[in-house]
């Protein structure tokens, strides 16, 4: 048991000294673990960024693959691609100074996943892992009215057997558009509770050094990446700074409403063991190879089982 004015996430990761931050949906997800990773970097460990990639891979050299269905990205990596969160991250923190490798592992089922994590795991010697979401559909058990897209996210919890495992969600509220019921998220995360796999909750606030950070890395990208900006993440990031209602930060998300506000600044920890549990399909899903077998899984799941409606917040 940690004391109120300690960080439970972090106090779990002291005596950590090699440390892998993974996103954990695809897409810019790992700027979501950004916050988390600086604060890592800025205490003197020694961390290691990867990502579940939507980009095309295939076609990258051979000496930028470690293993099968894992690459390291570096800043000069595959300059042709438009759309490379995992490059234009490693500019990114280039430009300041950080180490500046980002793995991105390939859109895969659960077992060549597994494979590409415990290769990356033995490379670096990692002691813990944290796993994050850029949104809450990371905590949806399945038996919920709206997943959102829980396929990356779930692959990449059944993948991970590091010992020290840990899951952060950030963002809540964003997945509201892709029909998540915040109200069974609240559900989910008492249940977490209650089995004492929630870690608690702490803001991201640009008035710390990662915070602002955080901020300068999601405007960056979404310069670098015009066509295709990270909503998530800049919907965290116009929280981070303030912003509140609907917020007009790219062209993505014209007709319709959102409604940035601070509770999009949490970050919720867990046990990546609890989260795991909670999953009423994980075991479905555990000899996948494809990304598709694991959507296939999920829809089979879901076509069996008896749904929870919506669940309005009442205040």
């Amino acid at each position: 048991m940690v004391s109120l004015h300690t960080n439970p996430l972090f106090t779990r990761l002291e005596s950590a000294e090699r440390v892998l931050v993974a996103g954990a949906g695809g897409g810019f997800d790992i700027y979501a673990g950004l916050p988390i990773a600086l604060s890592l970097f800025h205490q003197g460990k020694h961390v290691q960024l990867a990502n579940l990639s939507f980009s095309a891979l295939e076609g990258l050299p051979l000496d930028s693959w470690l293993a099968p269905d894992v690459a390291a990205i570096t800043p000069e990596t595959a300059l042709h691609q438009a759309y490379f969160p995992e490059r234009t991250l490693a500019q990114w923190l280039d430009l300041h100074g950080y180490p500046h490798t980002v793995h991105a592992f390939s859109r895969v089922g659960v077992q060549p996943l597994r494979a590409a994590y415990r290769a990356l795991i033995e490379k670096y010697d990692i002691d813990a892992v944290v796993l994050v979401d850029g949104g809450t559909d990371i905590l949806m058990r399945g038996d919920e009215s709206g997943l959102g897209t829980p396929e990356e996210d779930l692959t990449s919890v059944a993948a991970i057997d590091v010992p020290e495992r840990l899951v952060v969600s950030i963002g809540f509220g964003i997945d509201a558009y892709h029909g998540v019921s915040h109200g069974l998220v609240l559900e989910n995360i008492a249940a977490l509770e209650r089995d004492g796999s929630c870690l608690g909750a702490f803001s991201v606030s640009r008035t710390t050094r990662e915070g602002a950070l955080f901020v300068d890395a999601v405007a960056h990208a979404q310069h670098h990446t015009p066509d295709h900006p990270s909503i998530v993440n800049g919907s965290i990031a116009a929280a981070v700074q303030g912003d509140f209602g609907d917020v007009r930060f790219t062209s993505r998300t014209r007709g319709s409403e959102l409604f940035i506000n601070p509770l999009m600044t949490l970050c919720f920890a867990f046990e990546l063991d609890g989260v795991a549990r909670n999953c009423l399909y994980l075991d479905r899903i555990e000899h996948t190879h494809l990304i598709r077998q694991v959507s296939s899984a999920i829809e089979l799941f879901r076509d069996e089982v008896r749904q929870r409606p919506p669940r309005r917040i009442p205040h």
